[in-house]
């Protein structure tokens, strides 16, 4: 069953990047296996997926080694700063970075691990006050700072749009992550590219793909519900 939704879902990617003209290797899709045990895990990997999203540090280290290592492992939970040396050298990408703090204790430790970070800037676009993300406006400043810290590839931004009932009314939240994107490269700071945009989930990530969206992030499209024993 996990097969099936997830070759639905890669059907479905493929569609989008159709109908707006886009290249379907510029999209990768994330299996988004929070709360899910790893047989469900396995079998979405013997599906084809290699890209897994989790939200919570412990999840994350205590499915690793128990996994494939050819998996490359999505930090997009938020992040607290003293769980950040348990998953740098772990992680293909953090995508929750929210605060100059935050990437500053993720530079130190990639020091000392010798290593350089791929980072996403998440950003509040539609200004949830239950989300986490750096304002629109305060993002090209925090964009400067966070590009001035050795260990770390700021590579683009993220965004957790709103829950809609219609995926259209959030392609204006997409569309502004793309032209915030634009206008940050436009700035040509060093050590900063604005290549990824992390957006669109389950209910939205067709639209989120023709507007822009580089990594889409699906955990219900594939797992189906979520559980919330663990």
């Amino acid at each position: 069953m996990i097969a099936e939704r997830y070759r639905e879902v890669q059907e479905k990617v493929m569609q989008a990047c159709q109908r707006s003209h886009r290249n379907p290797e510029d999209v990768t899709l994330i299996a988004v296996s929070k709360t899910k045990p790893l047989e469900d895990l396995r079998q979405a990997y013997e599906a084809g997926a290699r890209d897994f999203g989790e939200n919570k540090v412990q999840e994350l280290t205590e499915k690793i080694p128990n996994l494939p290592s050819d998996i490359r492992w999505h930090m997009i939970g938020h992040l607290q700063r003293n769980k950040v040396k348990y998953i740098v050298d772990k992680v293909y990408m953090i995508h929750s970075v929210d605060s100059l703090r935050l990437a500053e204790e993720i530079s130190r430790e990639a020091i000392k691990k010798n290593l350089t970070v791929k980072i996403l800037m998440e950003v509040n676009v539609a200004q949830e006050d239950s989300k986490f993300g750096v304002p629109v406006e305060e993002a090209p400043q925090l964009a400067g700072e966070i590009a001035k810290l050795p260990g770390i590839s700021l590579e683009g931004l993220m965004t957790v749009a709103p829950y809609v009932s219609d995926a259209e009314e959030n392609r204006k939240v997409f569309s502004q992550l793309r032209q915030l994107a634009v206008d940050i490269s436009g700035k040509n700071i060093d050590n900063i590219s604005m290549n990824v945009l992390s957006m669109g989930m389950t209910g939205d990530y067709e639209v989120a793909i023709e507007e822009g969206a580089s990594l889409v992030r699906v955990g219900t499209g594939i797992f189906g519900e979520r559980s919330y024993q663990i």
